[in-house]
């Protein structure tokens, strides 16, 4: 099957919320944003998966879908851990935040991340990808 080249191959979704995960997931899957998607429910999982797939770059998603709000591990302790990876993971996975989160403060703390890429208010959108897609992130 011939694929779009701008397809990503592999996102993951890291959310506590089932709902979220179930519509994010529907909607790469609608638009064939991505060929494969790997949904975590806590950060902690997500950060498992990065670990143990972490030399092998085949297995790393482009993009990681993160959520702010998330019990023990959240979207900064996320962020914290995912500093300490190797050069190969944090070249190759971009974060964009995808929380409903709209305190300020939290905002501007997680945007000032080197890694994060962008800021997108739940729920995940078609246009939200399209704008992904032409700034060729």
């Amino acid at each position: 099957m011939q694929t779009d080249t701008k397809s990503i191959d592999l996102v993951m979704l890291v959310d506590d919320n089932d709902t979220d995960n179930f519509i994010s997931k529907r909607i790469i899957e609608i638009t064939k944003f991505s060929n494969r998607v790997e949904v975590k429910s806590s950060g902690k999982s997500a950060l498992d998966y990065l670990r143990e797939n972490q030399n092998n770059a085949e297995n790393l998603p482009s993009l990681i879908f993160l959520d702010i709000n998330m019990p023990i591990v959240d979207g900064f302790v996320f962020l914290y851990e995912f500093e300490k990876f190797n050069e190969l993971v944090r070249n190759k996975c971009k974060v964009i935040i995808l929380s409903s989160s709209d305190n300020k403060r939290d905002i501007d703390k997680i945007v000032n991340n080197n890694h994060v890429i962008k800021f997108i208010t739940k729920p995940l959108t078609e246009v939200a990808l399209d704008e992904i897609k032409l700034n060729n992130i």
